[in-house]
């Protein structure tokens, strides 16, 4: 049996940057690491974490849990509707339109929503300031409303009280209302509701009284015109004592056809006289007075349509001016009817609410207080101070080491 090797004598082994007795080169040894030692800045580092991590999760659980009241909430969701149904008269052919674009409506009354206005009436109605300092600022003093403050705190609370949900693509608006009391939350989100439907149907109205103004307004022009037409013409009639001077005309046109037919028949017959008996025959002379009375005749009756009853303008003109006349008065009754069914469309568009607002969820009525949600704030507040704090750990070190 081999005897283990001895171990070499102190001071004999192979010495630092030496080479080995079998020739194959020294390894070079590393001296012995120190054991750690904890360092002031690392008390430093551990101390800011206490007081910006543990110190302010530890203060805002105190306060959540002991300090903040609990509150209620109630929700409510409703979205602007268009009327789409037309009258009888916009069936058959239209003239008005009145519906409007119910997205543009809701852009509007989202911003209704959020301003002083509605904030105004709603505390006006239900008294917002006692309502949401129910629970004394003193006990807690960050979700408690600080009275009497002015409109513009009231607004800014509003906004954490009240929050809304706006989809712009389907048109839904949603609201969270938060109360220390479940009914007073339920009585926000319906006085909410209430006048967002009364601004809804003011801005109806107003789009209604537009449409029907405007067709009052033709209507009235249109009367107007037509009033004037008739006026024109029956002065006319007064001024020259005739009804309808194309009737006299044709009256007139008849008798001289008639008149030369007769004067042609009696030329004829004197001709036919003169061919057959003696110049001397009584005869020629009474077809002779006969064609002398048919031709004045003739003459007075072209005379007649040469002038006027009245003696002062030739019939022609008389004739001339009563068909403008009568064709003012068509056309004046014709836009009359027209402006009367626009007005008729108009009018019984606004006996028709064009607009309204729908509610898809009614004010809610709490039984269990979820809100503040102590959790997720203490998450949050917990998250954002180790994030705050390990960016000012980072920077701190990236100058050191810069040093």
């Amino acid at each position: 049996m081999t005897p283990p090797p001895k171990p070499a004598a102190a001071g004999h082994g192979p010495k630092p940057g030496g080479k080995a007795k079998s020739g194959s080169p020294s390894i070079p040894v590393a001296p012995a690491a120190r054991p750690m030692r904890t360092q002031r800045r690392h008390w430093l580092v551990a101390l800011s974490f206490m007081i910006m991590v543990v110190a302010p999760a530890a203060l805002s659980a105190w306060y959540l849990w002991t300090r903040a009241a609990d509150q209620y909430a109630s929700f409510v969701g409703f979205s602007v509707r268009t009327e789409e149904a037309s009258s009888a008269i916009e069936i058959l052919g239209g003239i008005t339109d009145l519906s409007g674009s119910s997205s543009s409506d809701t852009d509007i009354l989202y911003e209704f929503l959020q301003g002083q206005e509605l904030v105004r009436l709603v505390d006006d109605r239900l008294d917002l300031r006692a309502i949401w300092s129910r629970v004394s600022p003193e006990e807690d003093p960050v979700f408690a409303f600080q009275p009497p403050g002015t409109i513009e705190d009231l607004v800014d609370h509003w906004a954490r009280k009240v929050r809304i949900y706006y989809d712009s693509g389907t048109g839904l608006i949603d609201l969270r209302v938060l109360a220390y009391d479940p009914v007073d939350a339920q009585r926000i989100a319906q006085e909410v509701f209430e006048q967002s439907s009364a601004m809804i149907n003011a801005l109806s109205a107003v789009a209604r009284e537009d449409a029907i103004g405007y067709a009052r307004d033709e209507l009235a022009q249109a009367e107007e015109r037509l009033t004037g037409a008739r006026v024109a013409l029956t002065a006319f009639r007064n001024r020259t004592q005739i009804v309808d001077p194309t009737i006299d005309t044709q009256g007139q046109m008849g008798l001289l056809n008639t008149l030369q037919a007769q004067l042609a028949e009696a030329l004829i017959e004197l001709d036919i006289l003169r061919e057959t008996t003696r110049e001397s025959d009584p005869r020629i002379v009474q077809v002779e007075r006969r064609v002398s009375v048919i031709e004045n005749r003739i003459a007075q009756e072209r005379a007649v349509l040469g002038t006027s009853a009245a003696g002062d303008s030739a019939f022609a003109d008389l004739v001339g001016e009563y068909e403008r006349l009568a064709t003012d008065q068509e056309f004046a009754a014709q836009a009359y009817t027209a402006a009367l069914a626009a007005f008729d469309s108009a009018r019984n568009e606004a006996r028709r609410q064009s607009r309204y607002l729908a509610a898809h969820v009614r004010p809610t009525l709490s039984e269990a207080s979820r809100y503040p949600e102590r959790v997720v704030l203490l998450s949050m507040i917990t998250l954002f101070a180790f994030l705050m704090w390990a960016v000012v750990v980072l920077v701190a070190y990236s100058l050191r080491d810069r040093r």
